[in-house]
């Protein structure tokens, strides 16, 4: 039992003066809150384990993502975490709901040494009523710490940091790290686990609807292609930005807050996501703060990975029920740093499940620590880090629910064109915004197009509103050569990929990239 005060559920108000009178952050001239994470300013993958036990074994898909931790060691660092969490004089509890649908709904505890994880926990998760609150049991408790340290050589970890996830005990703990993607994603992976089990499809996307008629759009995409950025349209209502699942009623927000990324971000660019940034109260990790007290957004000294985190309804247009019906579109991002791939190109389902299962984009400097520049990776599903069950598991419900209710799918590159990173230039955020307009319009459904014989993707001809130059992405390379060898390059990578999975219908395999 705790030995100090607890702060059960709090108010915002009460945590923002904690935060202050903690120092755990300072403020800016706006009053947004800015916290420094320090060594850890994005996700260490290298420190997340999934205890392995007779319930799951089968049931995971181990490997270098999901790593198997000894429920013996788990128990050490539960302990561990519990004990200095009890000896706090002060302790947060805060309790939210994951998934806006009722019938999906997890409740779930977060248990947090400081008032910054339980203020973003309150932006991130949905808040209960009051009257819910009365009778409220958590299904899943997370523990999160940043100053409790494991033990390598005696709790079975890779360093200090810890992030482990126990579906038996449902339970995670989170330690060492102050880096509130942790809690955010681990969430995630638990609700990724759970769901499929229920036949509905959880998703790394965020999703949007059109005002007028509530058409659903899905935007698929690994952190840094544009997924938060393409889904605050001013004229279209926000769902969520990056988290969500797929029933047989539709689509369903996990969040009920965003966790934007803040680096180079443009006013005119990105409106409703600058305003939210500038809202007191917002919570923000790592940005730098000039002398006047304003965000200097092009600075990285402490990482490319800024954030901010707060809650849905700072976004203008946002849908209060987190809801939205079943899709009728869903786009792929991806953001390709060798300047090879097209800008856009619509998806039979076979295509889809192959770029599904491809999840192919370069991995942005600053998500993951250690990462410099831009370097290409596949992960499965646009999400693979934070699906620890099989990949044939995810998806057969992706086809299942194409198939049942005709979505129409397009790949959309919003990375580099005229040369790889360094040499060529990243697609302008205005083009790719024409592009993402004419597929919602429906305008891009059955439009004549140019087949791309590498990457085997059918490209439009022309798009209104877009420069036909980076339709045509061979053309921009000053060197042709160049550009064939560093394509076939690629498209080698996408063919070895898609090797890792045996038994793979020929007919999906048959559907990318050809080097012959």
């Amino acid at each position: 039992m705790p030995n100090g005060k607890i702060y059960h559920n709090p108010s915002v108000n009460f945590l923002v003066k904690k935060i202050l009178e903690k120092k755990e952050a300072i403020e800016s001239v706006s009053k947004t809150l800015v916290v420094y994470t320090g060594q850890y300013t994005g996700r260490s993958p290298n420190d997340r384990f999934i205890v392995d036990t007779k319930n799951v074994h089968d049931k995971i898909n181990w490997g270098k993502i999901n790593v198997p931790i000894t429920p013996e060691n788990f128990k050490k660092l539960e302990t561990k975490t519990k004990k200095f969490l009890n000896n706090l004089p002060e302790l947060f509890i805060v309790d939210s709901y994951v998934g806006a649908e009722k019938k999906y709904q997890l409740p779930i505890r977060v248990v947090s040494e400081t008032a910054y994880q339980a203020l973003f926990t309150t932006y991130l998760f949905l808040r209960p009523k009051e009257s819910e609150l009365k009778n409220f049991k958590p299904e899943l408790t997370i523990y999160t710490s940043p100053t409790t340290k494991a033990n390598p050589k005696t709790d079975g970890t890779n360093s200090s940091a810890f992030i482990v996830l126990n579906f038996d005990k449902k339970t995670i703990l989170i330690g060492t790290t102050k880096y509130a993607g942790e809690i955010k994603k681990s969430v995630f992976s638990y609700m990724n686990y759970l769901l499929p089990q229920k036949n509905v499809f959880p998703m790394h996307c965020s999703a949007n609807i059109k005002k007028n008629d509530k058409t659903t759009t899905l935007f698929f995409g690994l952190s840094g292609t544009g997924k938060t950025t393409l889904s605050a349209d001013p004229n279209r209502h926000l769902i969520g930005d990056d988290e969500h699942g797929w029933s047989e009623n539709g689509i369903f927000n996990f969040e009920g807050g965003c966790y934007a990324k803040c680096i180079r971000i443009k006013k005119e660019l990105e409106p409703q996501i600058w305003s939210a940034i500038h809202r007191p109260g917002t919570l923000t990790e790592n940005i730098v703060v000039k002398k006047d007290g304003n965000f200097d957004f092009e600075d990285d000294s402490f990482t490319e990975n800024t954030r901010a985190g707060y809650p849905l309804e700072f976004i203008q247009n946002s849908v209060k029920s987190g809801l939205g019906k079943h899709p009728k579109y869903i786009i792929f991002l991806t953001a390709d740093a060798s300047g090879i791939l097209p800008s856009v190109a619509h998806l039979n389902p076979n295509q889809a499940a192959f770029h599904f299962l491809s999840g192919y984009t370069s991995k942005l400097a600053g998500t993951e620590r250690g990462i410099k520049e831009p370097k290409p990776v596949f992960s499965a599903f646009f999400g693979g880090p934070f699906m620890p069950l099989k990949p044939m598991v995810y998806l057969s419900l992706l086809r299942k629910f194409l198939k049942e209710h005709h979505t129409e799918v397009f790949l959309v590159n919003t990375g580099w064109i005229a040369g790889p990173y360094g040499t060529g230039h990243r697609i302008p955020i205005k083009e790719t915004r024409a592009i993402i307009n004419a597929i919602l319009s429906g305008k891009l459904n059955n439009v004549p197009c140019h087949h791309d014989k590498v990457f085997n993707l059918f490209i439009p001809n022309n798009i209104p509103g877009v420069d036909k130059k980076i339709l045509h992405p061979s053309d921009l390379w000053k060197n042709k050569e160049e550009y064939n060898e560093n394509a076939r390059k690629l498209a080698l990578l996408f063919i070895d990929n898609l090797n890792k999975y045996p038994g793979i219908n020929e007919k999906i395999k048959n559907s990318g990239p050809s080097v012959l």
